[in-house]
């Protein structure tokens, strides 16, 4: 083990300490702790999740001692519901914090008897004041039989560590502490070479072997594509290693990126195993997952708004560039498929209609621009209600149409010459290589760089109606038809009714239960809800079951007589089929 004189001035050691009660023991020592009275402070939120989650809610237990000694306890004065602070102390200190972790999500931290998983920002203190300072990790294997065969899987840097990764870790700061999620257990685990660069995928919780032999070859063929993409020269990646941690579960789905390596949750049946029988279109959704956040490696994690430099953990960051960082990641990420051959053109194309189509289905995107979109992030789109889809437009998804569309515009403007990849290599070279923060308006500037002033009219003009206004990018104009084929999307007789319709619902123990009601539908105009129990249209009883049967008995134009529960009353409500609501949908199919 290392010494006490090798340490960095702050160390944390993080121990498992309580599977079957799901809480970790996190103890941090601070050399040289701020005489006046250290304050300490646990993050609100995690970068790249953008909602103030509080994870110093989880906290059971906090103390403060005099280093080394457990006998002589300090007072901790809380400051916040976040805060605290240490008293007047010339010497050493360390602090003993009990932590709760049972969010099997990729943001927070949990622990049971079959895994451990972990993003410091949900155990690990702030030093304030000394957040720039190198620091360590030890990671203590955990003394129960359940996690006997257990090892560590983590993009951080080991120092001194046993043949199953428990032992010390090195960070270059706080905020590179942060940046190195941990996960414990038993894995599965896929290992390729993408132009020199050692990766690897480790997986829990699937039952049988998983198919490493055509895990590895498509995530080679993705990941050296992405490389290749930010630098076709060189060909060089920037970092020395990346990790893919994943976790397969009954039912969830999401990523969140990191600067080495990425946490990623999906469903059993997304992963090929030996003997298991699964859907392709699924596995693809998996690998579009893993595409997306590799991406951010480059795209987030190195280019970055200027503000979130630094980071603020404890209030909201807001800018109003999301539109750029996720949605040209959205675009990226089935592009990459297509062009690394894991998809074909054919259903690249559909990829991109699903996404397009979805767009125009929600009515807030009538309402709300990208860069709104991105700024209320916090308090719109990761706190979604009954009301979003009439009130936000998805920064990802119409973000992923806007990139899109200004790739077309620099093709056609400059006669083939340049496209969005010549642009993404430019802001790397600007804003990433160097970290220099990309300011609000900083892409001004780099467009004048790559087209000069004679695109700038044609920017100044996408700007203000698809970023600050909230006109529909118009696809349909700018898709060249000597290469795609693009016509209206034929709708079957119960597309065209449920669009009409424009209700969401969920199953509730048979009944149809109302989610959102989508405003210019019939469910609009009758006044149901969210929470609504339908019990019949026309006469026709609904359940979960019946649903699409009793659509698919209706006629367009056909008036509705529409019986629902509320509150445990019982409504009758009219309203009217109208054509004229069903949205644009569009198909694009290669060109024959």
């Amino acid at each position: 083990m290392m010494k006490n004189s090798d340490l960095p001035a702050i160390h944390y050691a993080i121990w498992p300490a309580d599977l079957q009660g799901h809480r970790f023991k996190v103890k941090l020592h601070i050399s040289n702790p701020d005489p006046e009275g250290q304050i300490l402070q646990m993050p609100a939120w995690i970068p790249g999740s953008y909602l103030i989650r509080d994870f110093s809610k989880h906290i059971e237990s906090i103390e403060a001692f005099v280093a080394g000694n457990t006998n002589q306890k300090l007072s901790l004065k809380r400051l916040d519901n976040d805060q605290w602070r240490l008293p007047e102390i010339s010497g050493p200190v360390d602090i003993l914090t009990t932590v709760y972790a049972y969010d099997s999500s990729v943001r927070a931290a949990y622990l049971d008897t079959e895994r451990a998983f972990f993003n410091a920002t949900s155990l690990c203190l702030a030093v304030k004041g000394q957040e720039h300072l190198p620091c360590s990790l030890a990671i203590i294997q955990p003394d129960n039989s359940f996690a006997e065969h257990w090892t560590v899987q983590t993009s951080l840097r080991a120092a001194k560590t046993n043949n199953r990764g428990f032992g010390f870790y090195l960070a270059q700061n706080y905020d590179d502490l942060l940046d190195h999620p941990v996960a414990m257990g038993e894995f599965q685990i896929a290992r390729w070479i993408s132009n020199g660069i050692p990766h690897s995928m480790v997986i829990q919780g699937c039952i049988h072997s998983v198919d490493k032999a055509r895990l590895e070859q498509d995530l080679q063929a993705i990941c050296t594509c992405t490389i290749n993409l930010f630098e076709p020269k060189t060909k060089k990646a920037p970092f020395a290693n990346y990790l893919f941690l994943v976790n397969a579960v009954l039912n969830g789905y999401g990523g969140l990126e990191h600067r080495n390596s990425t946490a990623l949750l999906c469903r059993r049946d997304q992963i090929p195993q030996d003997g298991v029988i699964f859907e392709e279109g699924a596995y693809r959704e998996f690998l579009g997952l893993c595409s997306h956040e590799y991406f951010h490696a480059w795209l987030v994690k190195r280019i970055q708004p200027k503000a979130f430099q630094p980071y603020d953990l404890s209030k909201r960051n807001q800018t109003r560039l999301l539109w750029l960082f996720e949605g040209f990641t959205s675009y990226y990420d089935d592009l990459q498929l297509f062009r690394s051959k894991r998809i074909d053109l054919k259903l690249y194309l559909q990829l991109v209609c699903d996404n397009w189509n979805g767009v125009l289905r929600g009515p807030g995107r009538q309402k709300q621009s990208l860069a709104d979109s991105s700024f209320d992030a916090w308090t719109k789109y990761y706190q979604a209600d009954e009301n979003t889809p009439n009130a936000v437009v998805s920064y990802y998804g119409k973000g992923a149409l806007f990139a899109l569309g200004l790739d077309l515009q620099i093709r056609a403007f400059s006669k083939n010459r340049k496209s969005l990849d010549d642009l993404m290599r430019l802001i790397w070279k600007n804003h990433g290589v160097t970290m220099d923060g990309i300011a609000e308006d900083g892409l001004d500037a780099l467009m004048n760089a790559l087209l000069g002033n004679r695109f700038t009219k044609t920017w100044n003009t996408l700007k203000s109606r698809y970023i600050f206004g909230t006109e529909d990018i118009p696809l349909q104009k700018w898709i060249n038809s000597k290469i795609v084929s693009l016509k209206q999307k034929p709708l079957t007789k119960l597309e065209k009714i449920k669009l009409q319709l424009g209700m969401r619902h969920t199953d509730a123990q048979g009944w149809l239960k109302v989610t959102h009601v989508l405003e210019g539908g019939a469910a609009r105009n009758a006044g149901l809800a969210s929470g609504d129990l339908l019990a019949s249209i026309n006469g026709q009883r609904i359940t979960s079951t019946r649903w699409d049967k009793v659509l698919g008995s209706l006629l367009e134009e056909q008036p509705l007589n529409i019986s629902f529960y509320r509150d445990d009353l019982e409504h009758e409500r009219m309203a009217m089929l109208n054509a004229s609501q069903i949205p644009m949908q569009y198909e694009l199919t290669p060109h024959p």
